[in-house]
């Protein structure tokens, strides 16, 4: 009797992240108008189709496992109602990955430790920071939207930026919660704010501005937010 109630509540618990994940997906695509797609998600493992931490794409040797597109591409982003519906109705543990760039948010990325060090650090500033995405190795500060060509003005500018920052820009992506991908759950470090409105976005001048800041204003010459 244990053993079947225990089925039947991990069974309830995965319909429930399910939901999730499909009403994820339906508020970034058309409440906030942020182009989404599915990510290839985790392979399955054992007889009874569990996930595991490995990538389902065809890649044995894949970096990212399951936090990335695959079949549709990139391209295929979309904030079309009807197709996010379909998409995660018939792969509803899918990762839900944005298209960053041209009116979408683009990202900035930190390793994890040196991400919440950097957030703290912002927030001592004064500085007001977006949404921050959150997975156990990287920390992702959402950003206004920035053309490539401005961000390379922007890094000409600096004598020194971080050397773990990663950008996500035109053409690149970011995975979403309530995804779960191989380095674990990705979440909400700071929630967008609620309302029928796309979430505000700083500017990325800001905050490539103080970081940069912090980082050479720490001990150890910026070593506390350069791994």
């Amino acid at each position: 009797m244990r053993e079947i109630l225990g089925r039947r509540r991990r069974r309830r618990l995965r319909r429930t992240a399910r939901s999730a994940r499909l009403d994820a997906a339906l508020t970034c695509a058309t409440v906030w108008r942020w182009p989404l797609l599915p990510g290839v998600g985790l392979a399955t493992t054992g007889t009874r189709g569990e996930r595991g931490r490995g990538c389902a794409c065809p890649d044995p040797e894949c970096v990212v496992p399951g936090a990335h597109p695959f079949d549709p591409g990139l391209l295929a982003a979309t904030t079309d109602a009807r197709m996010v519906r379909w998409w995660w109705t018939n792969r509803p543990t899918a990762p839900l990955v944005l298209a960053t760039g041209g009116q979408a948010p683009c990202a900035l990325s930190l390793p994890a430790v040196a991400g919440a060090r950097a957030v703290a650090a912002l927030d001592a500033m004064g500085l007001r920071l977006g949404p921050v995405v959150a997975t156990p190795t990287r920390w992702s500060l959402l950003v206004a939207p920035y053309t490539l060509e401005r961000l390379g003005e922007l890094l000409h500018s600096k004598d020194w930026v971080p050397s773990s920052l990663r950008f996500h820009g035109e053409g690149g992506y970011l995975v979403l919660p309530p995804s779960e991908v191989g380095t674990g759950q990705v979440r909400w470090e700071r929630h967008p704010s609620a309302g029928p409105v796309a979430p505000w976005l700083p500017d990325v001048e800001a905050v490539l501005d103080a970081l940069v800041e912090a980082s050479t204003s720490a001990p150890g010459d910026g070593s506390r937010l350069a791994y």
